[in-house]
């Protein structure tokens, strides 16, 4: 199984969590929180919704969803898929919330684990933030090298995108060092304020 579907089970599971729902309810969400599904189809997402409910990770059922959200039927009246996790879904949810890998780091890995760190574990949230700073810090190295490096080759308006990388990087390790200092001070905090 690859990364990327790794990463939407995890997430499916993950917005499963919350309650019952149908695949288009699923997908609009996929696609307005978590930044690494935002182009996600439904030729995506229905596969990976039918290979969990063929591991018992989910199950699926024709009706309503919980009070709230959508009905299991249309405006015209058919019935809609509804999918529900399952306690080995639940189970299953929650091994990969305690697992640290370095797709936990990555660009689209960390937005998705970050989107669910109120069912993780503090200490994994700890070392996931950590890890992504870790690798966040190493982008910066580089970029400051090849702009010191290209700087006097460069037009004025690759410079400025060049300066706006460096200092996009330099705020998102800003960001998460207040992160993981919320975090070593509240470690049962549900995370940092708004």
């Amino acid at each position: 199984m690859s990364k990327r579907s790794e990463l939407l089970d995890f997430a499916l599971l993950g917005l499963l969590h919350e309650g019952p729902t149908h695949g288009y309810e699923l997908r609009r969400r996929l696609n307005e929180a978590l930044g690494a599904f935002r182009a996600l189809s439904y030729g995506t997402l229905y596969p990976a919704l039918s290979g969990l409910v063929a591991r018992g990770l989910i199950a699926q059922s024709t009706g309503t969803t919980s009070p709230g959200r959508a009905t299991g039927s249309t405006s015209s009246g058919r019935n809609r898929i509804v999918y529900e996790i399952t306690a080995a879904g639940k189970e299953s949810f929650e091994a990969a919330a305690r697992r640290i890998d370095t797709a936990a780091y990555e660009d689209d890995g960390f937005g998705v684990r970050l989107a669910f760190f109120a069912r993780t574990e503090a200490d994994v949230r700890l070392r996931i933030l950590e890890g992504r700073r870790s690798r966040v810090e190493e982008q910066l190295e580089t970029v400051r090298a090849n702009a010191a490096r290209e700087r006097r080759r460069l037009d004025s308006w690759t410079q400025a995108l060049q300066r706006h990388g460096e200092e996009s990087t330099e705020r998102e390790v800003r960001w998460l060092t207040e992160l993981i200092d919320a975090e070593r001070r509240h470690p049962t905090d549900p995370g940092p304020q708004p």
